[in-house]
């Protein structure tokens, strides 16, 4: 039993064919109750100069809130790596001397 304790358990995610390409947004909205949080993506269009701006839903996800947290941990751990490499990647050529 101790042994099984101690090995870690890997995620086998499926994924299937069509949801490879994954959906594009440039606009999320967060809502939330006592119970979840709610996680709306959409596209927009910023090209509309006057009027309604159109835009529609391409998915909306439901997570609790203990979940939220993780989510919020991974992300700022993403940004932050990314935004590390882009530092990197965007630092001045310094001739030799």
């Amino acid at each position: 039993m101790e042994e099984e304790e101690g090995r870690e358990r890997q995620l086998n995610i499926h994924l299937d064919p069509e949801h490879l390409a994954g959906v594009y947004a440039n606009f999320a909205n967060v809502t939330f109750s006592p119970y979840e949080f709610t996680i709306t993506f959409a596209r927009i269009e910023h090209e509309v100069e006057d009027g309604d701006v159109p835009g529609s839903v391409v998915t909306r996800v439901n997570m609790s809130s203990r979940f939220m947290r993780e989510l919020l941990d991974a992300m700022e751990d993403a940004w932050s790596k990314w935004s590390t490499t882009e530092g990197i990647r965007n630092l001045p050529e310094v001739p030799p001397s």
